[in-house]
């Protein structure tokens, strides 16, 4: 698939088909996303790759505990969403719920759909990746290009993906969950799957800024 498609055509699951993918697809864009650059050739990413009955585990004790436990990221959050950032926002958040035919004052189904984050969407298998924590911001930039180019790779194998700040902002329950060690930090995980093309929820899709409003050329 040539890249231009790629990039013009990926878009965000939240509603998935039950049947994981294959292991051997999985490994193929796995490999893909393995060519990320990175500072230094540090290659800063660690991933782990849950599916089968772990899946269902890992979901159901992670729902449970964001009911009952304040956020605890590993990696700072932004500060405020002011300006263009918030506007952007907030049509993505309009758009989904929308979609879903969520009332923006329907406070209870805004929350139950909220939570979905944690189940994945259903999805069949979830990657979570973290970098070294000795790499500091730059492990964490090298992470978000080796994430960019695990979803467009998985699109070009037909497998749907969801990145997912949101599971990452309870990093203490990941951390226990897969058993990490002190030196990583979790960045954001990633589920994977099959798409439930007749779901609503996937009908929409997010707008883009243009080039004019995001480049300044300098030429002086």
């Amino acid at each position: 698939m040539e890249l231009s498609k790629i990039l013009e055509g990926r878009w965000t699951c939240r509603a998935y088909r039950t049947e994981p993918v294959p292991r051997e697809t999985l490994r193929d864009v796995l490999a893909l996303a393995q060519r990320t650059p990175s500072w230094c050739n540090t290659q800063p990413w660690q991933v782990h790759l849950v599916e089968g009955e772990a899946t269902e585990r890992f979901a159901t004790s992670l729902t449970a505990h964001v009911q009952t436990s304040a956020p605890s990221p590993d990696l700072p959050l932004p500060d405020d969403y002011v300006g263009v950032y918030k506007e952007r926002r907030r049509e993505s958040g309009y758009a989904l719920y929308a979609s879903l035919g969520i009332a923006r004052s329907d406070g209870e189904a805004r929350g139950v759909q909220m939570l979905k984050n944690f189940s994945f969407f259903g999805a069949p298998q979830v990657a979570v990746i973290t970098t070294d924590r000795s790499q500091g911001v730059y492990g964490a930039i090298d992470c978000g290009g080796y994430v960019t180019n695990l979803l467009n790779a998985a699109y070009a194998h037909g497998v749907a993906t969801t990145p997912q700040a949101a599971v990452a902002m309870y990093s203490d329950h990941v951390r226990e969950f897969l058993g990490l060690a002190d030196d990583r930090l979790v960045v954001c995980a990633v589920a994977l799957g099959f798409a439930d093309e007749d779901h609503p929820v996937n009908g929409f899709r997010t707008s883009r800024a243009s080039v004019d409003d995001t480049v300044t050329f300098v030429s002086e």
